[in-house]
């Protein structure tokens, strides 16, 4: 008996659960969306059943969160996992809706790191990094300094 191939269509998903990658992707960016709680307007990134601030339940609504933020707290990391090329800059991105994300932080001397960079401007921008197990794209979201 012949062993049947079954042809299955490749995915694009996202590395994180709080990341959106739209069917369009790659022409629209994916982007990171978060729970809004209605009572007490407290933010958060990704699905939640409770608001953390003030613990209500209902009235918590979907939001797409914007693309801009600042640098809050960065770190050059010289070693990480095989595979993962160094240096690179890590950071903390508070975002201008009022959330906070660590992602990587492009753009920047690796070389001469520097106090200037707090507060930078950054934007994101979101890519392919790898593959998952299935041989599916996984989608991230970085940012890059503004000029």
């Amino acid at each position: 008996m012949a062993q049947e191939t079954v042809a299955t269509e490749k995915k694009t998903n996202p590395i994180l659960p709080f990341i959106k990658v739209p069917d369009s992707y790659p022409s629209e960016e994916a982007y990171l969306w978060g729970i809004q709680c209605g009572a007490c307007g407290a933010k958060f990134l990704g699905e939640r059943l409770a608001c953390g601030k003030c613990g209500a339940t209902d009235n918590l609504k979907e939001v797409k969160y914007g693309t801009e933020g600042e640098i809050y707290v960065f770190a050059v990391v010289h070693q990480a996992s095989p595979g993962v090329e160094t240096p690179f800059v890590a950071g903390i991105i508070d975002l201008d809706d009022g959330v906070s994300v660590r992602a990587n932080i492009y753009g920047l001397d690796v070389e001469k790191p520097d106090h200037s960079w707090f507060g930078k401007r950054v934007k994101q921008f979101s890519e392919v990094t790898g593959q998952d197990r299935e041989g599916n794209d996984v989608v991230a979201v970085k940012y890059r300094v503004q000029n």
